[in-house]
C-alpha cells in the first residue's frame, strides 16, 4: 500500500485529499471520504460561518477521522469562517481562490496543519515561508478556480521550490494520475470531479448524469476579464456568460450574471441559469461508486504503476 509523508502528518491511510468544492463537498461527502481512508474536506465556499460550523459538527458525528475545511478567500465570509475553524479546533485547512497569508498565524498558533492551494512558484515560496504545513500544486486542467500551468509543469517546479510535503491536483481521476504525480515528486494527490460520482454526493441528479456523460472537450475556462477564471462544463450558461464576457458587458453586470450560479447547478441542475464546475478529467469518470470505492481504486491502480516503473530503468 502506498504510504508517504501526507499519510504520516495527517493520520490518513491513502494520501488522497478530496477537493474543496463549494455547495458539493458537505458534511456527508467529507465524512464518507475520511471513513475511506482519504481527507475528507468541507467546503466553505461563499457560505457564512454558521453554516461551516454546522457542517464541521454533522461530519464529525458521521466520522472520527480528520476532516479539512477548504476556505475560498474570495468569499465575503472569509475572516468569519477563520475564526469558525479555530474555533472548532479542525485538523486540516485548505485554502483557494486567494492568499492566507493574514490567517496562518493564527492557525497553526491553534494546531490546525495549513494546506494552502498554490498555482505559482511564488506562491509556493511565499506560503513555506509562512509555516504552511503541506502545499497543494493544483493545474489548470482542474474545475473551478483555476491558474495558468498545467500540472505536468506546476507539480515539479512547486517540489524544487519547497521542503514541504506536496499534493498534486488538476487532472487526476485513476491510478495512472496517481502515479505520474508521484513520479513529479507529489507525495499524494487531490481530486475532486473524481467525487462528484461519489454515492455520497448530494449534487442534483442532473449534475451527476453531466459529469457521468462527459467527453475530452466538455469543459471551458470563463471569468479570465475579471481576473477569476473558473472551469466548467460546456452548458449554456457558460456559452452566455463567455459571450457577455467578450461582447462589452460592464464588470458588474458581469459579476451579477454569475452570482449564484453554482448553487443553481448543485441543488437545482438547472442547465440554463447554473454553472457546473468540472475538471477536464469528467470524461474518465464513467459510474457512481462509493467514495471508499474510488480511493482504494486509485491508489491500487497506481501501485503496479510504480513498481514497474522502476524497472524500466537499468
Amino acid at each position: 500500500m502506498i504510504q508517504s509523508a501526507i499519510c504520516e502528518m495527517l493520520g490518513i491511510r491513502y494520501p488522497v485529499f478530496q477537493g474543496g468544492m463549494a455547495w458539493i463537498a458537505d458534511a456527508k461527502l467529507a465524512a464518507a471520504v475520511s471513513n475511506g481512508g482519504g481527507l475528507g474536506i468541507i467546503a466553505a465556499g461563499n457560505a457564512p460561518g454558521d453554516y461551516v460550523r454546522q457542517q464541521v459538527r454533522e461530519a464529525r458525528k458521521l466520522t472520527g477521522k480528520p476532516v479539512g475545511v477548504n476556505i475560498m478567500l474570495l468569499s465575503p465570509f472569509a475572516e468569519e469562517v477563520a475564526r469558525v475553524v479555530t474555533e472548532e479546533k479542525v485538523e486540516v485547512v485548505t485554502t483557494g481562490a486567494g492568499n492566507p497569508s493574514a490567517y496562518i498565524k493564527d492557525w497553526l498558533a491553534a494546531g490546525i496543519k495549513v494546506i494552502p492551494v498554490v498555482a505559482s512558484v511564488a506562491m509556493a515560496k511565499l506560503m513555506t515561508r509562512l509555516g504552511a504545513s503541506a502545499l497543494i500544486a493544483e493545474g489548470g486542467e482542474s474545475g473551478g478556480h483555476v491558474g495558468e500551468l498545467t500540472t505536468m509543469v506546476l507539480v515539479p517546479q512547486v517540489c524544487d521550490a519547497t521542503n514541504l510535503p506536496v499534493i498534486a491536483a488538476g487532472g487526476i481521476a485513476d491510478g495512472r494520475g496517481m502515479a505520474a504525480a508521484f513520479m513529479l515528486g507529489a507525495c499524494g494527490v487531490q481530486m475532486g470531479t473524481r467525487f462528484l460520482s461519489a454515492e455520497e454526493c448530494t449534487i442534483h441528479p442532473s449534475y451527476k448524469e453531466k459529469i457521468l456523460k462527459a467527453t475530452d472537450l466538455c469543459t471551458m475556462v470563463t471569468g479570465r476579464r475579471l481576473g477569476h477564471p473558473v472551469r466548467s462544463l460546456r452548458t449554456p450558461f457558460a456559452r452566455e456568460y463567455a459571450k457577455a464576457e467578450y461582447g462589452g458587458m460592464p464588470d458588474e453586470n458581469l459579476e451579477a450574471l454569475g452570482r449564484g450560479a453554482l448553487r443553481l447547478a448543485v441543488q437545482e441542475g438547472d442547465s440554463e441559469k447554473g454553472c457546473f464546475l468540472s475538471g477536464q478529467i469528467a470524461a474518465m469518470v464513467r459510474k457512481e461508486q462509493p467514495a471508499a470505492e474510488i480511493i482504494r481504486e486509485v491508489a491500487e491502480g497506481a501501485e503496479p504503476l510504480l513498481r514497474r516503473a522502476s524497472q524500466w530503468v537499468k
